[in-house]
């Protein structure tokens, strides 16, 4: 079954960690993958994504990382594998340019299977 949340985004320029969150929803463990660190509720939900180095790993320059005016994840748990599907929006130029990484990596954490989608 998938669960919709909505949820905030953030970006901490100095340490370079892209953040989103969704609303109400409390994480109590972390799961590190790669530079990317998933928020786990007490339910087994995936609440939130840190994206560490955030402005190479999704090339985006660190300003354009500030405002992000629209965004979106998806998180699939399936097998002992998660798939994290990314949609956030920036300005480039006065222009906004899509950006849609997916980042799927095997994990050997105990998570149920799940997709939840979360939008700001």
């Amino acid at each position: 079954m998938e669960k919709i949340l909505t949820g905030t985004a953030d970006y901490d320029y100095k340490y370079d960690i892209l953040f989103f969150k969704a609303k109400g929803r409390e994480y109590v463990r972390s799961i590190e993958l790669m530079n990317v660190v998933l928020d786990v509720d007490s339910e087994g939900v995936i609440v939130g994504i840190q994206i560490f180095d955030a402005s190479s790993f999704l090339n985006v320059s660190k300003n354009r990382l500030m405002d992000i005016p629209k965004w979106r994840f998806q998180v699939t748990v399936a097998t002992g594998k998660v798939e994290v599907r990314l949609a956030f929006q920036v300005k480039v130029r006065n222009r906004i340019v899509e950006k849609n990484p997916i980042i799927t990596e095997p994990t050997s954490e105990p998570l149920q299977d799940q997709k939840m989608v979360c939008v700001g």
